[in-house]
């Protein structure tokens, strides 16, 4: 595997950490959302992974070599989980039913920071391959001065 791969790789991880991370945080500001243009509160949403070739004109050319270092990531999906709501007695609340209970998101902000943090940990991760790989094709640069 070349630099340039490596950095191809990394870049699809940045990518796909970024959108994760933004779909976090969308989960933490409507974790007080009861009602949505759907009807019911808001759904927790997460991502789904995938490992996917980064470069296609390698993957066709060489189809029977592919190995696991030329590939990259990227979210395939965004699907809302089914957890139950949280329902809460309120019987002010707007959006109460008959008996008084509200139903709130499905969304727990400890898990979500936890997520964020490990999303954030990962892009980190991501940014230092990067960053590798780049001093290493500079010190080559250096080799032939």
């Amino acid at each position: 595997m070349d630099l340039v791969s490596s950095m191809h790789i990394s870049a699809s991880g940045l990518s796909a950490h970024r959108v994760r991370m933004n779909i976090i945080a969308m989960n933490m500001a409507n974790v007080h959302t009861t009602r949505t243009a759907a009807g019911g509160p808001y759904r927790r949403k997460v991502t789904i992974h995938e490992a996917a070739p980064f470069r296609e004109e390698l993957i066709r050319a060489r189809s029977s070599e592919v190995t696991r270092a030329e590939r990259g990531v990227k979210v395939t999906q965004i699907v809302e989980t089914d957890d139950p709501v949280r329902r809460v007695y309120d019987p002010g609340h707007p959006d109460a039913d008959q008996t008084g209970y509200v139903n709130y998101p499905n969304v727990n902000v400890v898990e979500e920071m936890v997520n964020m943090m490990t999303a954030v940990r990962a892009y980190e991760a991501n940014v230092t391959a990067i960053n590798a790989a780049k001093d290493m094709a500079l010190k080559a640069l250096e080799i032939g001065r």
